[in-house]
């Protein structure tokens, strides 16, 4: 079984879809900007479910925007395709089996350059196709 980089999979999953503005999904803020929308994500954690076939990974998003309005928008946006379109998708070679919700889109503003942020978090099953 090779490794499998479950915010390569989320964000390869996000890239693909023409309502999440472009180039916004990314597993790293290097070299981002203040005002920048981005969708951040991150592996908080998981393990595996069943030895050798399946595994659990959660996965925090994170969405940046300078419009409050719009970013809980593209919070809950990139939830509702995470819940309800991501489930059953073949990708890379990844089966996703399901995605569950942890926690739904919260305010959670920078500390730092002020910007609005919304964030959430899901648990996602995976197995290799």
């Amino acid at each position: 079984m090779r490794a499998i980089d479950p915010v390569g999979l989320v964000k390869a999953f996000l890239d693909s879809l023409d309502d999440i503005p472009e180039g916004s999904p990314t597993g790293d803020l290097a070299g981002r900007e203040a005002g920048e929308t981005a969708i951040y994500l991150e592996h908080s954690g998981g393990f595996r479910v069943v030895r050798d076939r399946m595994d659990r990974a959660d996965i925090e998003y994170s969405v940046y925007h300078l419009d409050r309005g719009d970013c809980v928008d593209l919070a809950t946006l990139c939830r509702e395709h995470l819940l309800n379109t991501l489930p059953g998708l073949v990708i890379d070679g990844i089966e996703v089996l399901d995605v569950e919700d942890v926690s739904t889109p919260s305010y959670l503003p920078d500390q730092t350059s002020r910007e609005h942020v919304y964030g959430g978090e899901v648990t996602l099953f995976y197995c290799e196709f």
